[in-house]
């Protein structure tokens, strides 16, 4: 989690996964990002798991995250 003007910002690098593959949950403070790539044969062949505590002065309401076209995501969330 960095902070940058009045927001806090996670980056994770999700280039391997697409879109519908990757999930995002907030829950008390905390941003977990899931991914999983599936075979064809439905074996999962890929995982991508982070969790990280957003500070004490963020906004719960405010979280959003946006996906650019490299494949980084990028999770913001307000200060109080």
């Amino acid at each position: 989690v960095r902070a940058q003007g009045d927001t806090y910002q996670v980056v994770a690098d999700v280039s391997q996964f697409e879109p519908p593959d990757i999930v995002v949950t907030t829950s008390n403070s905390h941003v977990a990002i899931q991914a999983e790539k599936v075979a064809e044969d439905g074996t999962v062949c890929d995982t991508f798991t982070h969790k990280c505590q957003l500070p004490e002065d963020t906004d719960p309401l405010s979280v959003s995250c946006t996906l650019t076209e490299a494949g980084t995501l990028v999770i913001t969330a307000r200060r109080r």
